[in-house]
C-alpha cells in the first residue's frame, strides 16, 4: 500500500504501511537507542510525536505487557527501516498487532539514515504520516500554520484523572540486575507522585527503594491537597509538552517550596526550575537516546544515561542553586539542587527503560532522605 511521511519543509519519505490505517500529524523526533522500542512507544512523554528509530531493525522482540511504561501506546506514529517479528520467549504480541490495537500508524522501508540526518541538520520538524495514501498533495492539507511544541501544555492529556496507590515493584529480571535494595530504616516512608505522564518503571523503583506508601495524584492537584496527604516527600514525574506552558502547575509547585522535599525527573526537573524563576528553552533536536554521558559532580564520576527531552534548563546564576550534572555531549544542564529548599532535579532518566542503570541508585538516595546529597 502506498504510504509515506511528508515533512513541513516539503521532504517526502515513502514507506510501507504498518500498524493502523490512518493519517496523523506530529512532531518528528529520532531515537538512537538500539533497544527498548516497547518502552519508548508507551512512554507518555512522546505524546503527539512521531518516533523515528535509527536502529535498522525494530520489532524483533514483539511486545510483552511487562514492557509497557503506561496503560497504552502514546507515540503518534513510528517510522523504521525494517520491521520484524520473532518467537522471542517473552513475546505476547507482535509490534504490528500492538500498533493496530492502539490505532498507531507506522512506516517501514524508510530511509531512516537520511531522515535522521535531516532532523539533525534542521532540528525537529513536524510531519504528516499516512498509511492510507502516498499522495503528497493530499498530505499537504493536514498541515496548519505555526506548528510548534512550544507553548503546548500536554500534561492534562496523559495524567491520571483520579488519585491511586501504587504497590508494584520491579519484575524479576530488573530486580536481579540492580540487586536487592535495603531501605533505610529512618528514611522516607511515603511519597506523593505528581503524575505529568509518569512511567511505570519510575513507580516500581520508588517501591523497590523502600517507600511503603506511594500515592499518585493528577497533575492539576493543588498544593494544599498535596500537603494534606502528609507525605514525607513529593516526586514530580516526566511528561510531554512545553513545561513553561504549565503555569498553574508551576505556581502550585512553588507553593510547596520549603514545606516538603521535592524531587523531579525530566519534565518534573524543568518545572522545578521554572518554579525557582529559571526559564527553560527548546533544544534544536532534543535528546532521545540511551547513551548520553553525564558528569555527576556529586559523585565525581561519569554516568551513561537514558534521555528523552526536547526542552532544557539553562545555566543561570542564582543564590543557593548548584548545578550538579552536566551533559558531556553539549554541556546542557542535567541536574541541580537547592539545598535550603530541599529541591533536587535531574533531566535524564535514571530508571532507564530503555537504557543503562548507572544512575538507578538515585531512587534509594531519595528514599534515604539524601536530598542534600552529603
Amino acid at each position: 500500500m502506498k504510504a509515506g511521511l511528508l515533512l513541513e519543509d516539503g521532504s517526502f519519505f515513502p514507506g510501507i504501511a504498518a500498524g493502523a490505517r490512518t493519517t496523523i500529524l506530529g512532531e518528528c523526533v529520532f531515537h538512537t537507542s538500539h533497544q527498548g522500542y516497547q518502552e519508548i512507544l508507551s512512554d507518555p512523554s512522546y505524546h503527539k510525536q512521531i518516533m523515528i528509530f535509527s536502529a535498522p531493525m525494530i520489532g524483533n522482540q514483539g511486545f510483552s505487557k511487562e514492557d509497557f511504561e503506561s496503560s497504552r501506546l502514546w507515540a503518534a506514529g513510528a517510522v523504521m527501516r525494517e520491521i520484524r517479528d520473532s518467537a522471542q520467549w517473552r513475546r505476547q504480541k507482535s509490534l504490528d498487532e500492538t500498533l493496530k490495537e492502539f490505532s498507531i500508524p507506522a512506516l517501514s522501508g524508510v530511509d531512516t539514515r537520511r531522515l535522521v540526518l535531516k532532523l539533525r541538520e534542521k532540528g525537529n520538524l513536524w510531519g504528516v504520516l499516512s498509511t492510507e495514501t502516498g499522495d503528497v498533495k493530499k498530505l499537504q492539507k493536514f498541515f496548519r500554520k505555526n506548528l510548534s511544541m512550544e507553548g503546548q501544555s500536554l500534561t492534562a492529556d496523559v495524567s491520571t484523572k483520579n488519585a491511586y496507590e501504587w504497590t508494584e515493584g520491579s519484575n524479576a529480571l530488573l530486580t536481579e540486575a540492580i540487586g536487592r535494595w535495603v531501605p533505610e530504616a529512618k528514611g522516607f516512608k511515603s511519597v506523593v507522585v505528581l503524575d505529568f505522564g509518569v512511567k511505570h518503571q519510575i513507580l516500581r523503583y520508588l517501591k523497590d527503594s523502600g517507600f511503603e506508601k506511594i500515592t499518585v495524584l493528577p497533575a492539576s492537584t493543588k498544593a494544599s491537597e498535596i500537603l494534606s496527604y502528609k507525605a514525607d516527600a513529593v516526586f514530580l514525574s516526566n511528561g510531554p509538552g512545553d513545561p513553561a506552558a504549565d503555569s498553574k502547575i508551576i505556581e502550585e509547585v512553588k507553593a510547596l517550596h520549603g514545606k516538603v522535599p521535592l524531587f523531579g525527573i525530566c519534565l518534573g526537573h524543568q518545572i522545578l526550575a521554572l518554579s525557582l524563576g529559571i526559564q527553560t528553552f527548546k533544544l534544536k533536536f532534543g535528546h532521545h537516546a540511551a547513551n548520553h554521558p553525564v558528569m555527576n559532580s556529586l559523585r565525581d564520576r561519569v554516568e551513561i544515561s537514558s534521555q528523552n527531552h526536547n526542552f532544557a534548563v539553562p545555566h543561570e546564576a542564582m543564590k543557593g542553586l548548584e548545578y550538579t550534572h552536566i551533559n558531556l555531549n553539549d554541556q546542557t544542564v542535567e541536574g541541580f539542587r537547592q539545598k535550603d529548599l530541599r529541591i533536587f532535579g535531574i533531566q535524564y532518566h535514571p530508571e532507564s527503560s530503555p537504557g543503562p542503570l548507572d544512575s538507578v541508585s538515585v531512587f534509594q538516595d531519595f528514599q534515604r532522605g539524601a536530598i542534600e546529597w552529603k
